[in-house]
């Protein structure tokens, strides 16, 4: 299992963004070219791709606020 994570994108310790939108719903198949989801913090955004191929399972629903380095979805 693999686990995906909010991206670092300040170097502020506890530091929040939001999950915008997911592209792919729970039960998707995904491979390391699938964008994945699209997040937000201050003024940037940023895209999320999966790092390994297999079935996603999403944590996180869609304008939740989410700690930086957080899991919001699992592949397996």
């Amino acid at each position: 299992m693999t686990d995906v994570r909010f991206p670092q994108m300040t170097a502020a310790q506890g530091a929040t963004g939001i999950l915008v939108t997911w592209f792919v719903d729970s039960g998707d198949e995904v491979t390391p070219t699938t964008l994945i989801a699209e997040v937000g913090m201050d003024k940037v955004d940023a895209e999320v791709y999966a790092e390994t191929s297999g079935t996603i399972s999403l944590l996180v629903e869609e304008g939740a606020e989410v700690p930086q380095g957080s899991v919001i979805a699992q592949i397996n």
